[in-house]
């Protein structure tokens, strides 16, 4: 509420439209209630009111962290459907001492221990990059704020889960910071001030990661050799950076141990995985990559009547379509006009295919190359292990014709025109 006043004076000043949003939980028999008060207030001030209901389910991190990702959600839509660059939240500097000392509490590092930012971007939880969180009450003591509503006469009101010492935050507001405010008062600014020195080392440690990464990149991995040469602590925050990069959940610190402890040290022929709840770790010719999750393919395992796990291949035609979609197989296979391919003609007259591949089947790529296994020509491919049995094949009969990551068999190959190349996209 504070803020609202605050915010309706600075842009009635400055010529600025101004929205009130309101974000309704529906975990408060009182829920309602609040929002009626909001736009009451909102209206009141001549502010645009908006609001979203959401649905909060409690999920493995407990309704708080579930309801603030709800919240963060509802709160970017509205910006969006209302044009909304900035937007501005009133954590103030109780709000900033509490959230570094659950940090704190959890073992966090600099990124943790660096609290709420003055402003910044959030587009994991905002749903885009574009919208500016701003936070202008975070050195502002929540006694100042109530000394703000007492003398300007601000009606406001408080939510009862507040008091609920089941949640985290409330019992280290009402049974912890109490204590703390005795034995060392003013401590609030003094963490604030720790925050920041945080923040500052932290922004160090980023710029120091993205030198590292941009010397051990190798395409979309890491190049390992170049990854040993750093330091143990180098190494983890490089790995810690990239997993930012990439939008994925901070591994714990016993995750980032075992995943360096393994990748690093498996012999050079061997296939280490290390598993993430988002991705997968995975090394492959020295070098570290992060793979996506891969999903079931029913065409990769088909179990038979007595539960043998047995594979059958997808019989079709093709009757000159662009792209025909196998999500059995996991893509689409493209039929694409070209000068150098397979004469269209001739396929369309043929009984087709599509399989992954069993074993023992033999391709030749070019006139001046020898037929050689699929094996033979995935490691020339550089085509990692843990892909190759998902990419199918495309026969006619006996005749192998295209396998996904290699190519068309050049023995069904010519130039002219009316020709097809085979094309397999992975969706």
């Amino acid at each position: 509420m504070v803020l609202l006043h605050l915010a309706q004076e600075a842009a009635q000043a400055a010529g600025l439209p101004l929205f009130a949003f309101h974000v309704h939980h529906g975990l408060s028999p009182n829920a309602d209630a609040w929002r009626a008060h909001c736009e009451a207030a909102a209206a009141a001030l001549g502010v645009a009111f908006d609001s979203r209901d959401v649905l909060v389910e409690k999920g493995r991190s407990g309704v708080e962290a579930a309801a603030r990702k709800q919240r963060y959600a509802a709160l970017g839509e509205m910006c969006r459907a209302h044009g909304v660059s900035l937007l501005l939240s009133a954590h103030h500097l109780d709000d900033q001492a509490e959230t570094v000392l659950l940090q704190l509490f959890r073992g966090s590092g600099p990124a943790g221990l660096s609290g709420m930012d003055a402003a910044n971007r959030a587009p994991g939880l905002l749903g885009d990059g574009g919208t500016v969180i701003a936070r202008p009450l975070l050195a502002v003591a929540r006694t100042e704020l109530e000394a703000y509503v007492a003398t300007q006469g601000i009606a406001w009101v408080e939510d009862e889960s507040n008091s609920d010492p089941r949640y985290t935050r409330n019992a280290l507001r009402h049974q912890v910071m109490p204590v703390l405010a005795q034995a060392f008062p003013g401590f609030q600014r003094r963490i604030a001030r720790s925050s920041a020195h945080a923040a500052a080392s932290q922004r160090l440690l980023v710029e120091l990661a993205e030198q590292d990464l941009a010397a051990c990149r190798d395409g979309d991995a890491i190049a390992l050799p170049r990854l040993r040469q750093f330091s143990r602590d180098r190494i983890d925050n490089l790995l810690r950076h990239w997993f930012a990069q990439r939008g994925l959940g901070m591994p714990s610190t016993a995750w980032l141990e075992q995943m360096v402890d393994q990748l690093l040290s498996a012999r050079e022929d061997a296939q280490p995985l290390v598993s993430h709840p988002e991705v997968d770790a995975r090394r492959h010719r020295d070098r570290l990559y992060l793979v996506p999750k891969q999903k079931d393919l029913a065409g990769l395992r088909d179990p038979d009547d007595e539960g043998v796990i047995v594979r059958h291949a997808q019989a079709f035609r093709w009757r000159g379509e662009a792209s025909i979609a196998f999500p059995d197989y996991g893509g689409v296979l493209h039929f694409d006009a070209a000068q150098h391919g397979i004469d269209a003609a001739w396929l369309q007259g043929r009984a087709l295919e599509i399989d992954f591949r069993k074993g023992g089947e033999r391709l030749k790529l070019a006139p001046n190359r020898p037929t050689r296994g699929l094996k033979q020509l995935f490691q020339a491919a550089d085509v990692p292990v843990w892909e190759r049995p998902r990419l199918p094949v495309v026969a006619s009969g006996f005749d192998l014709l295209f396998v996904a990551a290699l190519g068309m068999d050049c023995r069904f190959v010519s130039k002219g025109e009316g020709r097809i190349a085979l094309r397999w996209e992975s969706v």
